[in-house]
């Protein structure tokens, strides 16, 4: 055995040491990853008042952009260009992702490209209004 690759064994306690320590240090928001997550719940618990699925399931969120300064980006639709929520919706998306600790600052981007239909619901969504 020549010991080629093999890192002495201070290299390999020194790494250790190094990765406890990082690890005992937790911030708020550890990653952007786990940011996108807390957004996409709260997403998931904004339902559109006139469809009974909520807004990610029901394919109106088509991005959701986090910065590494935490500023997060929202491109969305709705279901028409002239439905009812259309002033109320966004700014509930603004306000409840805002509201997330982490959450710098929210950009909502509204997009009618490609227009919304029935084919971006998520199966689940197809499932419960009776699509599948």
């Amino acid at each position: 055995m020549f010991g080629w690759g093999k890192k002495e064994k201070k290299e390999v306690a020194k790494e250790k040491l190094k990765e406890e320590k990082v690890m005992g240090e937790k911030p708020i928001i550890t990653t952007k990853m786990e940011l996108e997550k807390k957004i996409l719940n709260v997403l998931k618990s904004i339902f559109d008042p006139e469809i009974p699925v909520n807004i990610f399931d029901l394919g109106l969120i088509y991005e959701v952009n986090v910065a590494e300064d935490y500023q997060v980006e929202i491109v969305m639709t709705l279901t028409a260009p002239n439905c009812p929520v259309a002033e109320s919706m966004p700014n509930e998306v603004h306000e409840k992702v805002k509201a997330i600790e982490g959450v710098k600052d929210v950009h909502i981007e509204m997009t009618f490209e490609p227009p919304w239909d029935k084919d971006m619901m998520s199966e689940e969504a197809q499932l419960d209004l009776g699509f599948l």
